[in-house]
């Protein structure tokens, strides 16, 4: 079984701003500003105590975000995640009862990879979009483009170290249909409300 995939959902660049928030508050306004400038897929991560309130509320008052939930690392987040109104699902890895999850869930899922086994693993679980994580650690742009040979009927979402000078060497691999990182969103900024 193959979950939905996230790619024919991207509209706008293929940079997905990965959010780390403390408060609603802040969240929607940061929301409308990115999706204002044209950045409509965002991935709010599961690091802090506020991130799932803040997930909903982008999803339910930010007109045309696309608003995924990130850093699952348990099954019942996924349950959790959909109900908050996600659209997409990511982990930093993959487990059996994670995979499992995720197909419940039935929305599209970017379980996290760093090696060509894991990815194996994972297209064996269905998954044919997978999040290479972390990224510029674990080669960047020339490890991706080793891959493409290997799984050819695999695409990535690298993040992890990813900054804005990165960005066109990666986005223009064929294995790659989007990236996504923090760099668009440092937490000074956020927290400053810039």
């Amino acid at each position: 079984m193959t979950v939905p995939l996230l790619e024919p959902a991207l509209t706008g660049p293929r940079i997905v701003p990965v959010l780390v928030l403390d408060d609603v508050e802040t969240a929607v306004p940061l929301a409308e500003a990115l999706v204002a400038g044209g950045l409509t897929t965002l991935e709010v991560t599961l690091r802090t105590p506020a991130a799932l309130a803040c997930a909903e509320a982008i999803a339910a008052k930010v007109p045309g975000a696309l608003v995924g939930l990130g850093t699952l690392t348990r099954p019942e987040q996924f349950v959790r995640a959909r109900d908050a109104g996600a659209k997409f699902l990511v982990s930093p890895g993959l487990t059996d009862r994670l995979a499992e999850a995720a197909k419940a869930a039935a929305l599209p899922y970017l379980p996290g990879i760093a090696t060509v086994s894991e990815a194996l693993t994972a297209w064996e679980h269905g998954f044919r979009e997978l999040k290479f994580f972390p990224a510029m650690l674990n080669g960047g742009a020339p490890a991706l483009k080793g891959m493409a040979p290997l799984l050819p009927e695999v695409r990535f979402c690298p993040t992890g170290g990813i900054k804005a000078e990165n960005v066109r060497e990666i986005l223009a691999l064929p294995n790659v249909f989007a990236l996504g990182g923090t760099w668009l969103t440092p937490a000074e900024a956020v927290k400053e409300k810039r």
